[in-house]
């Protein structure tokens, strides 16, 4: 047995880890129609592992107690008739029944489930968004606030969509299933946004005052990865968009400190760049180079790539002309403020905050972050008063850190410049 003090430490990590899963078989089983069934069973589930292991400390393999008691608690609940006869009889057939009973919860099981989740999830019945919305909630275990961080809008309007889209996916009344290849091909766009978003909350999480999820990246690499072993799913852009994962989490230990502080691209340490996962990176982007295809994911992973290759002279415009492209494939204004960064790079400071005030997102602490960062060398108050505009619009207590830090580092060499200055005019 593993130490009994440690359950309330391990159960969140394997919540959020098999939750979606677990959910995802059931759902195989249960139908989508019937999902809140799935979910209680898999939290009810959860909720026995809190008072068992709180009692009998954690057992050898926590997670194949979870699932063996998932599997009891499913066939427990096709023994109470009357449940079942006021639930879901109506819905399913009773060959279907058998089958149900008789499931396991093996690796292939739920990597196919979770696959089949999601393009079942992601269904035309719904809006793109909401797709989107209750695939990350289904499959990857997203709360309300987590989606709404994703999405930068507020949690009730998160609420009422995935209010509508389980009404209709109730409604249409459909079971997860093998896809035939064109309605996987007509939601392969969706699926590939929904673990875009997924990565990007754990890449730039502002959610519980953390700057990075990494079970969320590494989650949506292992379900993107799958995309790749289907003959259907493995395209050009699902390549791309396995190989910017694959380069941005290669920086992933570089972008904070000991003290979980951020740490700028400038300043980061190259030598803690995972290698393995640049190669990898160099790998999948060979692969969707494969056709003539130029997707988002493309520029972006080229766009990722040349962040890896610290030694090129000229990288920082080819990074810029790749998001010359990005802007003009799909806008946004962290691809406008990242456009601008890069535009800095090349041209110079002066010129950049120039661009980035046409742009006027004073709503954005990421305008007034990068705007701090341009005005840096040449005028400390203005820096120091974007920083602070930066400050008041974050929700982020670590981004909030690494600026306070960034202001005091700044009005420091204001208070010995002046110093200088005062010293200097005694002397002339």
């Amino acid at each position: 047995m593993i130490s009994k003090k440690s359950h309330k430490e391990l159960l969140p990590h394997l919540f959020r880890q098999e939750y979606a899963k677990m959910t995802a078989v059931l759902c195989r089983h249960f139908g989508l129609k019937h999902i809140e069934i799935a979910e209680d069973i898999a939290s009810d589930t959860f909720l026995k592992a809190s008072e068992h292991w709180a009692i009998n400390g954690i057992p050898e393999n926590p997670t194949a107690w979870l699932y063996a008691v998932a599997k009891n608690k499913t066939k427990d609940y096709f023994k109470h008739i009357a449940v079942f006869e006021t639930q879901i009889k109506e819905a399913i057939k009773p060959t279907e029944l058998e089958t149900e009973q008789n499931f396991e919860f093996s690796n292939q099981t739920i990597s196919d489930s979770q696959l089949a989740m999601i393009f079942a999830v992601c269904n035309p019945t719904n809006s793109t968004e909401s797709q989107i919305c209750l695939a990350l909630q289904i499959l990857c275990g997203f709360s309300v606030e987590e989606i709404a961080n994703a999405f930068l809008t507020k949690t009730e309007t998160i609420k009422k969509r995935l209010l509508r889209a389980r009404t209709n996916l109730r409604n249409d009344n459909f079971q997860i299933k093998t896809l035939s290849e064109t309605e996987i091909k007509s939601r392969l766009d969706t699926v590939l946004k929904t673990l875009y978003l997924l990565f990007n909350e754990g890449y730039f999480s502002k959610t519980n005052n953390q700057q990075i999820r990494k079970d969320f990246c590494s989650e949506a690499v292992r379900l993107t990865l799958i995309l790749t072993d289907n003959d259907y799913t493995n395209t050009p852009q699902t390549n791309a968009l396995l190989a910017l994962m694959c380069f941005q989490s290669s920086r992933l230990e570089a972008r904070t400190n000991d003290k979980g502080e951020a740490v700028l691209f400038d300043e980061q340490d190259k030598s803690l760049w995972d290698k393995t996962l640049i190669e990898k990176g160099n790998y999948y982007l060979v692969n969707a180079c494969n056709g003539n295809e130029v997707s988002k994911y493309h520029l972006e992973a080229g766009i990722a790539y040349w962040h890896t290759t610290p030694t090129d002279q000229n990288k920082w415009q080819h990074i810029l002309q790749l998001y010359n492209q990005l802007i003009l494939i799909e806008y946004s204004p962290i691809t406008a403020l990242n456009r601008t960064f890069a535009f800095a790079k090349v041209y110079g400071h002066d010129k950049a905050i120039s661009e980035a005030e046409k742009l006027k997102l004073t709503d954005s602490n990421y305008y007034h972050e990068l705007l701090g960062y341009l005005y840096a060398d040449t005028d400390l108050d203005k820096a120091i008063y974007h920083y602070k505009q930066a400050i008041g619009l974050t929700k982020s207590k670590t981004e909030k850190q690494t600026l306070t830090k960034e202001i005091e580092r700044l009005t420091e060499k204001k208070t010995a410049g002046n110093k200088g200055l005062a010293s200097g005019g005694q002397t002339c």
